[in-house]
């Protein structure tokens, strides 16, 4: 069976309620989506019927939709779209998922600060004042303390290089963080 993808232009409905599961994180808000159209005999435009639907998304999408949307916001979701039918009560109700795979401010209708979100790399200290008690493996065949490999000091200066470009790279990522973070946000609406 094939899985049905859209795209689904609207606004946040509901606030996006974060939760840590044992398959990870999570997020999920409801969103509301009006078909509009030009009302030639009024000569404007008219709202028509509203959809609403589910949102799910999993992982660091969740994360980040939990730190970047709220309610009214105008946003586009793409993902799967599953359409549920229960019984509940005694009712019968049938109800619009979006597993979302992308969740993002829609730019017709406003502006936003874009921030990457932090990710540590691996042996790499994450940020805060405690320090990293483990300590990295030597792989097999790397030179150990006092030998010099094939490579000789033209491997560690290799090594040194790339360990400049690294620190530069975290710098300029500290730099762009504290730069976002002196900016307002911006009013989207």
């Amino acid at each position: 069976m094939s899985e049905t993808t859209v795209t689904v232009v609207g606004n946040v409905a509901t606030t996006p309620v974060y939760r840590e599961l044992p398959k990870g994180p999570v997020a999920r808000f409801r969103l509301a989506a009006t078909a509009r159209h030009f009302d030639r005999v009024r000569n404007e435009w008219v709202d028509g019927h509203t959809n609403f639907f589910t949102v799910w998304a999993w992982g660091t999408l969740g994360t980040n939709v939990q730190g970047s949307l709220s309610i009214g916001e105008p946003v586009l979701v793409q993902g799967r779209l599953r359409v549920r039918d229960e019984e509940r009560g005694g009712q019968h109700w049938t109800s619009a998922d979006i597993q979302a795979s992308a969740v993002g401010h829609d730019l017709s209708r406003g502006t936003t600060a874009f921030r990457r979100s932090r990710q540590t790399r691996p042996g790499r200290q994450p940020d805060g004042d405690e320090p990293s008690f483990e300590i990295e493996p030597q792989g097999e065949g790397e030179p150990q303390q006092g030998e010099q490999g094939e490579q000789g000091e033209q491997g560690e200066q290799g090594q040194q290089g790339q360990q400049d470009q690294q620190d530069q790279q975290d710098q300029q990522d500290q730099q762009d963080q504290q730069q976002s973070e002196r900016r307002e946000p911006a009013v989207v609406g």
